[in-house]
C-alpha cells in the first residue's frame, strides 16, 4: 500500500527543504518528489513535453492538469517506497479533485495527510527573492506564483479539513523545529 502525504505551502514557504530532509532521515521508507521538481526535469529534457511544460513555468502560470496529475500518477506508481512526500501540490481546485478521483480509482493508493507549510507574504518573498535561482524568482513573477497559490488555497484547505487530513505547521521557525514537527506528524500516520 502506498501512502502520500501532500506538502503545500507558499512559494518559498520551505516545503520542498522540509520534506528532503525527512526523505533523507527515512531513506529506508520514505520517497520525496517535489511537483516543480519534476516538472523541471521535463523542461531539461528537452522532450515536446518539456517545452509545453516551460511554456507555462516560465510565467509562473499553472501546468495544464493532465500534463501534472499523469506525472505525479507516474512519480506515485514508480516510487521505489512505499511513504511518498508529493510537495507543490495541489496547486488548484482542479489539480485536488482531479488527485482525489485518481487516487479513488487505486485501493492500492491512500492519501495520509496534507500538511500546509504555513508563512506570511512577506516571509515568502523576502526568501524567493533573496534565493534568487532562476529566471522564475523576480518580483513579478513571485506575485503572480503568489496569486496563483492563494487563489484557491481556502477551497483546498476546506476540502482536506472535512476528510479530516489537513495539517498546518508553522514555517515561520527554524528549518530544525518545522521538520521535527512535520517528521513526528508523518510518522504518527504511519
Amino acid at each position: 500500500m502506498k501512502q502520500i502525504f501532500l506538502i503545500i505551502g507558499a512559494p518559498g514557504s520551505g516545503k520542498t527543504t522540509d520534506a528532503q530532509i525527512i526523505a533523507k532521515n527515512n531513506t529506508d521508507k520514505i520517497v520525496h518528489y517535489s511537483t516543480g521538481d519534476l516538472l523541471r526535469e521535463e523542461v531539461t529534457s528537452g522532450s515536446e513535453r518539456g517545452k509545453l511544460i516551460d511554456s507555462f513555468v516560465s510565467k509562473g502560470n499553472l501546468v495544464p492538469l493532465e500534463i501534472v496529475v499523469s506525472t505525479i500518477v507516474g512519480a506515485i506508481k514508480n516510487a521505489p517506497k512505499d511513504v511518498i512526500l508529493i510537495d507543490g501540490y495541489p496547486r488548484s481546485v482542479e489539480q485536488m479533485e482531479a488527485l482525489d478521483s485518481e487516487l479513488k480509482a487505486h485501493s492500492d493508493v491512500k492519501l495520509k495527510s496534507v500538511i500546509e507549510v504555513v508563512v506570511s507574504e512577506q516571509v515568502a518573498r523576502d526568501r524567493v527573492l533573496g534565493r534568487a535561482r532562476g529566471a522564475d524568482d523576480n518580483e513579478h513573477v513571485f506575485n503572480n506564483r503568489m496569486s496563483v497559490y492563494l487563489a484557491p488555497l481556502q477551497a483546498i484547505e476546506e476540502f482536506y479539513s472535512k476528510e479530516g487530513l489537513l495539517h498546518k505547521i508553522n514555517g515561520e521557525r527554524t528549518i530544525e523545529e518545522i521538520v521535527s514537527d512535520m517528521n513526528a506528524h508523518i510518522l504518527s500516520k504511519l
